[in-house]
């Protein structure tokens, strides 16, 4: 959780503006996850300049006997550094990476005309907490050196989103604000993503054949619940009646198959936050959507074996998977306030509760298990859908541009003009959710003159006093950091923003750059099906219905290409909970993403008009960004030991449900990140041969690194097997096995690496 720190040490007084890091990293910058006219006129009514979008031609589909587009998906490792950088998400400077409980991945997913090769869209996933600018134009540059091949590939067919984990490695992001937590910009973090993304492209560009896609949608009861209810509450009572829930329930599947029906990958759209693993969690993992794609994967790679399944986000941004809801853990058991998410005055003490919340395991158990009733409600969809899917047809289309939403005048549904402002961050961002409360006396619901320590406002006007008129602009959110106005040393968050839209056939996908809540996505969903309808309105609630084959399906997915933070209603803005102080752009944020994205979406049809301008390009920190984040020296061995040594063995037996541990000397796993290897395997003796049966991707096998003397170099690695605790329970028997740690040191002076192996002693399991 959000904590409170007294100091980062980031540089020489010399650097008089980073002191503003150690100001601002006393908040312990939580989930890193208004005042105005109430929306007059339901969405779906008011889209401007309706567009007919289902063309009457269609490419040949699965129906007509032939395949319908080219399509290729793929999988590569994006593991970043897992030990010694802070963990993206929490935003607390003291989370930092101890190891490693599940490999991370970006996975690709390519969809392209047969007549029009170069009519596709790339689609990533990536385990990580959000889609980024600079990640994205690195990903970019790097196609572009791939050669005339990957020409194809380009700002307006690539989108890349985040699964939003908060349980992966930092210190990758484009901009100041997210990077002062992890004490700037690491390089290796950086290119462990991009080029892992680019691995997965190229692997899926590879397999790019012949095939067909079909849509489906299941309901998913007990995986998320919404975390700010209050503010959900403030939108319109007639609207709320239109939905049985609070959060949206719906899993969109898109599948993908070759001509000869094999499974290719699944693709799904589901909300809820990646926060399943607590803010004490020091291990890195794709939280409770990398777990639900790997069950899917290793289900279905046993007879299909280079399956991919992606497990997107959707309107995620007031989502939670603390789905038994938020208590007071001050010894009382009693509900956190309704209002304001506090006990006893402050929200320190509320905490979200998932379904193994009693565990003492940083929240494993509830992470495992709200991916695996995500897995379990994609396997069944995915399973119905030869008798119960919508096949696609039509043509791809796709286009990306860029706005400043600094200063954007437009027309609002109720017929005024407004505009949006600077980006800044409300009092209640700084008391953070239920998932990862604050500190001091920040709390959720705060508008108007905050009721914080007064201290706080000359913090902020240290950094930057906001003016009357960007005052006047957000209200009723009372300022904390005016951080779209603040350039130096770098700008620290975006305000030019990302508008993209992606359309493969009857589906159109909107990407957005932050996070939407449940509302403000159903509303975003709603105009851009309105619009690319032939009539006024469109249902896209029962997607399996056959009647509705040539119907709009819109999906969401995010957050991707940037992070713009949260987007909020106008209604909820009013509130300030911490997704209204997490709306950058002022009350009218939403209305300027869903005015950009139907600008656009003329861009998708079959004969689009020219193209419009790129927009204004945003800025790239790479080269330029801080890092105070120490490399590593060199590593030692004790006295009179030697690197992959044992140094506390494995039991002689064990049984299924007990915990397989053993320690090695160990070597810092930053000297070489290992991607597509493994730190770590579980090896089973068959037939007089070791076969290895686990490794560092699976959920069950932890990697543990320890410094023992920095001076030294010395350091130890715990390798922990928690037997039937991951996805092949039906795999582990009786048997011989033994653990495998795989190492790699670096020389004092030389610098020099070296690989090394160490092994456990052989057990049983009866």
């Amino acid at each position: 959780m959000a904590r409170v720190h007294i100091a980062i040490a980031l540089a020489t007084a010399c650097f008089g503006l980073l002191i503003a890091f150690h100001l601002i990293s006393q908040f312990g910058l939580p989930d890193v996850g208004f005042f105005h006219f109430k929306q007059s006129k339901d969405p779906v009514n008011t889209a401007p300049n309706q567009i007919p979008f289902i063309p009457e031609e269609s490419q040949p589909g699965p129906d007509d006997g032939g395949p319908a587009y080219l399509l290729g998906t793929g999988k590569a490792d994006i593991t970043g550094p897992v030990v010694e950088i802070n963990l993206m998400g929490y935003a607390d400077p003291d989370q930092v990476g101890t190891g490693l409980r599940q490999r991370l991945y970006s996975r690709a997913f390519i969809a392209g005309e047969i007549d029009k090769p170069e009519e596709r869209i790339v689609y990533l996933v990536l385990d990580t907490q959000s889609g980024d600018t600079a990640v994205r134009h690195g990903i970019l540059e790097g196609l572009k050196e791939l050669g005339s091949e990957y020409a194809i590939y380009s700002k307006n067919n690539v989108a890349v989103t985040g699964t939003h984990s908060h349980s992966g490695p930092g210190a990758w992001l484009n901009y100041l604000l997210p990077q002062i937590t992890s004490k700037g910009f690491d390089q290796q973090s950086y290119q462990a993503i991009v080029n892992g993304a680019l691995l997965s492209i190229r692997r899926a560009h590879e397999s790019v054949a012949p095939g067909h896609l079909s849509v489906a949608e299941t309901q998913i009861h007990n995986a998320n619940v919404n975390r700010s209810p209050y503010a959900y509450l403030a939108n319109p009572e007639k609207e709320r009646a239109r939905y049985e829930y609070d959060v949206d329930k719906t899993m969109t599947m898109l599948k993908f198959q070759n001509q000869d029906g094999k499974d290719m990958g699944v693709l799904t759209w589901f909300p809820v936050h990646g926060t399943s693993m607590l803010g004490n969690n020091t291990l890195i993992s794709g939280d409770n959507k990398g777990v639900a794609a790997t069950l899917f994967e290793k289900d279905v790679q046993s007879s299909e074996r280079d399956f991919v399944a992606g497990f997107s986000q959707a309107n995620v941004g007031d989502t939670s998977p603390n789905v038994l809801g938020a208590y007071c853990e001050d010894g009382s058991g009693e509900r956190c306030n309704f209002e304001d998410s506090t006990c006893g005055g402050r929200s320190q003490q509320c905490h979200g509760r998932g379904p193994f919340f009693r565990s003492k395991d940083q929240g494993a158990a509830s992470c495992f298990e709200i991916g695996r009733r995500q897995y379990a409600g994609a396997k069944a969809l995915s399973e119905s859908m030869t008798t119960n899917s919508i096949p696609l047809n039509g043509p791809i289309r796709s286009l990306h541009t860029y706005h400043d939403l600094s200063n954007f005048t437009f027309q609002h549904p109720n017929g005024s003009f407004v505009t949006t402002c600077p980006a800044a961050l409300g009092y209640s961002f700084a008391a953070g959710t239920t998932d990862g409360p604050g500190a001091f006396d920040f709390k959720q619901n705060n508008t108007g003159s905050p009721n914080a320590n007064p201290v706080w406002s000359l913090v902020r006007n240290f950094l930057r006093e906001p003016s009357e008129s960007q005052k006047t602009c957000h209200a009723p959110k009372p300022i904390l950091l005016d951080v779209g106005e603040i350039e130096r040393p770098y700008l620290w968050t975006p305000n030019i923003v990302d508008v993209q839209l992606l359309r493969v056939g009857q589906l159109i996908i909107i990407v957005s750059p932050g996070e939407a809540t449940t509302m403000a996505g159903r509303r975003w969903k709603e105009a851009i099906a309105a619009s690319s309808s032939s009539s006024s309105t469109t249902s896209t609630s029962s997607l399996n219905n056959k009647n509705k084959e040539n119907s709009p399906i819109v999906v969401l997915g995010g957050p991707a290409n940037s992070y713009t933070h949260y987007i909020a209603t106008e209604e909820e803005y009013t509130i300030q909970r911490y997704e209204g102080a997490s709306t950058l752009y002022g009350p009218h944020t939403l209305n300027a993403y869903i005015n950009l994205t139907l600008t656009i979406l003329p861009y998708l049809l079959s004969s689009p008009p020219p193209l419009p301008p790129p927009g204004p390009q945003p800025p790239i920190h790479t080269n330029i960004s801080f890092n105070f984040n120490t490399r590593v020296r060199y590593d030692r061995p004790p006295f009179f030991k030697k690197f992959g040594q044992v140094l506390r063995d494995v039991a002689p037996a064990y049984t299924p449900g007990e915990k397989v541990s053993a320690t090695f000397v160990g070597a810092n796993p930053r000297n070489d990140l290992r991607l597509e290897q493994t730190f770590a395997a579980v090896e089973h003796l068959s037939h007089g041969v070791w076969k290895r049966v686990r490794d560092d991707g699976d959920w069950d096998l932890v990697f543990r690194w320890r410094r023992t003397s920095t001076i030294l170099g010395t350091s130890e690695v715990s390798l922990e097997w928690e037997i039937g605790g991951g996805a092949q329970d039906v795999d582990v028997g009786r048997g011989l096995y033994r653990l495998r740690y795989f190492g790699d040191s670096k020389a004092f002076g030389t610098g020099e690496m070296e690989a090394f192996e160490g092994v456990s002693g052989v057990f049983g399991i009866e």
